[in-house]
């Protein structure tokens, strides 16, 4: 089986993405979706964003830049599941507003997460 890194896709008129068929296993458990580190956002496994961002936003409790790093990935944050008739994920108003999408969507795998763009002209 190939493994999918990259899609494109459009949201329909509720701002609901559709996830190929062949990722929604990988979805199964569960989605958070975060602010990215730039004008994008951050598309998580649930047991992810559990074993590996929770544990990578804990440290030393006057480290700034954990606290930053809390703060960046916190605001905005959505957990949700995938519609199990048609994969579907809603993205909210301000994520999307954030991460400058308005109806085009570019997805790319960036190792454990994915991070979702607007289609550049």
């Amino acid at each position: 089986m190939t493994k999918i890194d990259y899609f494109e896709r459009k949201l329909d008129d509720k701002r609901r993405l559709t996830v190929p068929s062949e990722l929604r296993a990988e979805f199964s458990g569960g989605i958070v979706i975060t602010r990215g580190f730039g004008t994008y956002l951050h598309l998580y496994q649930k047991s992810v964003w559990d074993e590996d961002m929770e544990t990578a936003l804990q440290g030393d409790i006057l480290d700034e830049r954990v606290a930053d790093l809390n703060v960046q990935f916190r605001t905005g944050k959505v957990e949700t599941e995938l519609d199990a008739k048609q994969g579907r994920i809603t993205l909210e108003t301000h994520q999307l507003e954030y991460a400058g999408i308005d109806r085009e969507v570019v997805a790319v795998r960036a190792g454990k997460y994915w991070r979702l763009s607007a289609k550049p002209d």
